[in-house]
């Protein structure tokens, strides 16, 4: 029986989704639970089983082309079954219809532009003698004469201009020509060789080269975060907040760990963060018009660098998770994230992100908050830096911490007092393991 393939809702807040590529084209035949398209949305790209055996009778839409959820994208059905409903259901003949009058109207253009009259030049009798005389053709000669006839002073002056033009060698002249260049366009006193061609082809590819241009349509990755960002601009009166922190005892917890479980300095922070949010419920809150949304757990959110993009994906309840368990499923979301395995479920429910640029030597930065929380932490490099301790100048590890709150939930105070938390716990890590 025939059937209409919609785009699918693979989550709540997907509104629509756009073709990547179709796996099964028209006319090849198809199994229930086989491959038929992919779909990128919301960052993520999925593989879209068929729910129906038969041929793929008709493709609706085009790779690239965006289709709100629930609309139809295809028709599969037995490869003699009459699907003309089908297509009628789904607007096909209307749209074929208005490309055939499309195409009529263009033809009737087409036809009228070639039954159309030539352009009548006016021009007196001995004007058009001459020109013939000298092989010109009238319609590139701009007459001076009386409501623009062509009179025989401006074919004398076309023919002089035509002697006045450079000499050019036979040579030069024959390359030109192979090449379309305009030899009016060389600047040379004197006779035009195939040098002087030659010279001007090559410095008018670098002129080009120079000011190239390239468009590229942006990828859906892309549409979706710039859409976020600029709804996350628009949206949230920000602060930014530094605070560098002492990593000495925290690199030594980590290396006495490595031989149990190698922690990255994102797993500590993603355990740090979450016990400094549960005391800070502020910064772990989101705002849902007039009210806040305040939350008794921590699900952090580890910024992730793809190919094209950005995807974030979410440890939950990191709060009651030890460290070997939040690195191993900072690793395994991070690893599925580089190879498009991420679901929906994976990104969603986030409380609070964290942005890690130490690794690419980054010594401050200002992130974006990931709507609808209200704040975001950034990690930038560790630089080993000398300060004073006790009266002497000692070197030490230090990194910088950059916070962006939204101030319309979180006071100065408020985030500061986070971020001394965040570095308390940095510089004390055995708090954790209380």
């Amino acid at each position: 029986m025939a059937k209409i393939v919609v785009m699918p809702k693979l989550g709540l807040t997907m509104k629509e989704g756009t073709i990547v590529r179709w796996i099964k084209k028209e006319g090849e035949n198809i199994n229930a639970e086989e491959a038929f398209f992919e779909v990128s949305t919301d960052k993520l790209t999925n593989e879209i089983e068929a729910n129906e055996s038969g041929v793929v009778r008709k493709l609706l839409s085009e790779e690239g082309d965006s289709v709100e959820c629930l609309k139809p994208v295809a028709i599969i059905a037995a490869a003699d079954e009459d699907i003309s409903a089908l297509l009628k259901q789904c607007n096909v003949e209307e749209a074929q219809e208005e490309k055939g009058e499309n195409k009529i109207v263009e033809q009737n253009i087409s036809a009228s532009s070639e039954n159309k009259p030539k352009k009548r030049i006016k021009a007196a009798p001995a004007a058009k003698k001459l020109a013939a005389e000298s092989s010109i053709d009238l319609e590139i000669i701009r007459g001076t004469g009386s409501e623009g006839r062509i009179v025989v002073k401006d074919i004398e002056d076309y023919i002089e201009n035509q002697k006045n033009k450079a000499k050019i060698s036979p040579v030069a002249d024959k390359m030109a020509k192979k090449l379309n260049v305009d030899i009016s366009e060389i600047n040379k006193d004197g006779r035009i060789m195939k040098e002087d061609v030659l010279a001007f082809v090559n410095n008018s590819i670098d002129t080009e080269k120079k000011s190239e241009e390239k468009r590229i349509p942006m990828t859906p990755m892309r549409k979706v975060i710039s859409s976020r960002m600029y709804e996350s601009w628009s949206v949230s009166p920000v602060v930014n907040y530094n605070m560098r922190a002492d990593i000495t005892s925290l690199k030594r917890f980590k290396n006495e760990l490595k031989d149990i479980c190698k922690l990255t300095y994102t797993d500590l922070l993603v355990k740090i963060v979450s016990k400094a949010l549960l005391e800070f419920p502020l910064v772990n809150c989101s705002i849902d018009g007039e009210e806040l949304i305040i939350r008794n757990y921590a699900n952090i959110g580890v910024a992730v660098a793809i190919e094209g993009g950005l995807v974030v994906p979410v440890v939950k309840h990191a709060e009651e998770k030890g460290l070997k368990e939040i690195s191993d499923e900072v690793k395994s979301l991070s690893s599925r994230a580089k190879a498009n395995g991420l679901t929906p479920n994976d990104m969603s429910s986030g409380t609070f992100t964290i942005t890690n640029l130490g690794m690419f030597g980054m010594e401050s930065f200002s992130p974006i908050i990931n709507q609808p929380e209200v704040a975001i932490l950034g990690v930038n490099k560790i630089e080993e830096t000398p300060i004073l301790k006790n009266g002497e100048i000692v070197v030490k590890p230090l990194m910088n911490l950059s916070l962006t709150a939204d101030h319309r939930a979180v006071d100065g105070a408020v985030a500061a007092q986070f971020l001394a938390k965040v570095k308390e716990l940095i510089e004390k890590p055995e708090i954790l393991i209380l």
